[in-house]
């Protein structure tokens, strides 16, 4: 099919018709590349919202205590639910099989000295749960332990941010740093994907803090993660129960809103995914509809060739040329053009979606677009198709036109 002849002959025909052809390859090669340009930008978009629970576990729940908005067994609205080390053992006594890890957690901000170097950091009051919670990643040393939380002990686990400023070159593990008007050994380094706010904390045991700070055995809030194996329903129906069992407890009417609130991450990243879903959806189906333009377009200028190559068609019938020699003469010239321009087009799309990705997070919250090479190679190779077929219909038509009606034809 492809011979010696056929191809000097597309290429002769391409010298001659560069403008047409330029379009012809145009209009293909912007088809695929802005395809794979929507395509990746939608799969980054995904990356992003990914991204927002990078930091948590998704089977992780967050409890809050809250204000009343209703009266209750003699307590006025307006009553300020507290939270004590209590709740952390009745949570594990009542929903023990539901329960992977739980940890209470206290937050402060205090001055951050070590020698002559000083910065103000969040301090966290945890249990050692909390590691799995945050998925924080030792560097050095060690997280706190139970022996840690039974003792009381004025240990420090800092982030890897909190090393770089306060202690620089000099190794951390072992060093006393003072915060709160306390000293605290340093136990251990950590770091942690959810970013440099998360880097700049510093863990310490919570019995340590409540012996300290007189607090007794206030907590500000408690987080749990639960079994995975429960899925998603079982989630919702524990953070029912687990709500009713705490009003209960509280003494807060069960049509409070405001007593007591709970942030389950299977929720959010449900939701997350929907909306994800939804714009990649969106984003595919605008990309598709460039594909369809495409098409359009190169079946359109597939006919006007075929229109102005008319004459030449009747006069090579004539010398006795067979209709599918036409026909194949044609295909072979669209087929190589559209062929071109396609993989051009892909290359380029994927070229630039390298070259930009990482510019487009920090200002149009794009993390790491992509597109599959397979959904890439599929897309151009329907394109090309595509526009086979739109060189077949408009030659076979020419294919059957009488040489003396073609030879009259302007």
């Amino acid at each position: 099919m492809f011979n010696k002849d056929s191809w000097r002959e597309i290429f002769d025909t391409i010298r001659k018709n560069k403008l047409r052809t330029f379009l012809s390859g145009f209009t293909v090669a912007l088809g695929i590349f802005i395809f794979i340009i929507l395509f990746g930008f939608g799969n980054g978009l995904g990356n992003t919202f990914q991204e927002l629970f990078n930091d948590d576990k998704s089977n992780t729940m967050f409890i809050f205590p809250g204000v009343t908005d209703k009266p209750f067994k003699g307590y006025e609205s307006g009553r300020r639910i507290e939270f004590d080390n209590s709740d952390l053992r009745d949570i594990q006594q009542q929903f023990d099989y539901y329960l992977e890890s739980i940890t209470p957690r206290i937050s402060d901000q205090a001055t951050v000295k070590f020698k002559g170097e000083a910065n103000s950091y969040r301090i966290r009051a945890v249990s050692p749960a909390h590691q799995y919670n945050e998925m924080t990643i030792m560097m050095k040393g060690r997280y706190l332990n139970e022996d840690d939380i039974k003792n009381k002990c004025q240990y420090a686990v800092i982030g890897r941010l909190v090393k770089q400023d306060i202690f620089k070159n000099i190794d951390p593990i072992g060093q006393y740093l003072h915060a709160g008007g306390h000293s605290w050994k340093v136990i251990g380094i950590f770091q942690d994907d959810g970013g440099d706010n998360e880097e700049r904390m510093i863990y310490i045991p919570y019995t340590s803090y409540q012996k300290l700070q007189s607090r007794n055995t206030k907590i500000d809030q408690i987080i749990l993660n639960y079994n995975v194996e429960i899925g998603y329903e079982g989630a919702m129906e524990f953070e029912k129960n687990l709500k009713k069992f705490l009003k209960n407890k509280k003494a807060i009417d069960p049509r409070d809103s405001g007593g007591i609130y709970i942030r389950n991450l299977a929720d959010d990243m449900k939701e997350i995914q929907q909306f994800s879903s939804v714009l990649q959806l969106i984003i595919s189906l605008i990309g598709i509809g460039t594909l369809i333009a495409g098409i359009i377009g190169i079946s359109n200028i597939m006919v006007f060739v075929v229109k102005e190559r008319t004459k030449e068609l009747g006069i090579r019938k004539a010398i006795g040329a067979s209709p599918r020699s036409i026909i194949a003469m044609i295909l072979q010239e669209a087929i190589f053009i559209t062929t071109l321009s396609g993989y051009f087009g892909l290359i380029a799309g994927i070229a630039t979606l390298s070259l930009i990705g990482d510019t487009l997070e920090k200002n149009y919250f794009i993390t790491n677009p992509y597109i599959e090479i397979s959904t890439a190679i599929f897309a151009t190779i329907i394109l090309i198709l595509s526009g086979a077929l739109a060189g077949y219909i408009p030659a076979r038509r020419a294919a059957r036109i009488k040489p003396i009606i073609a030879l009259r034809d302007e």
